[in-house]
């Protein structure tokens, strides 16, 4: 999966960082990771190799994989995102 695009940052309610990767099969999948819970990616580069885990939900855009993090409240499983060989969860 390769990071492609940034957008702004969700700032209503939980902030999320928001970004465009796109997988091997070309699909692209927005990536909403929450930055109260979790620390945010700051460089970020165009071709950025990313490894994610978290959940995903289809949508007519080509979906979007939000869960990239920790639950404190233990209702989800934790995900991650993975760059640069530093997890961020």
């Amino acid at each position: 999966m390769f990071y492609t695009d940034s957008l702004p940052d969700d700032n209503n309610g939980r902030r999320h960082q928001r970004f465009i990767i796109e997988l091997d099969s070309s699909q692209t999948l927005l990536i909403a990771h929450n930055i109260d819970l979790a620390p945010k990616i700051s460089n970020l580069k165009v071709g950025d190799h990313i490894n994610f885990y978290g959940e995903y939900e289809w949508n007519s855009k080509g979906g979007v994989v939000h869960w990239t993090h920790h639950d404190p409240n233990n209702r989800h499983e934790d995900g991650w995102l993975n760059h640069g060989g530093k997890l961020y969860r």
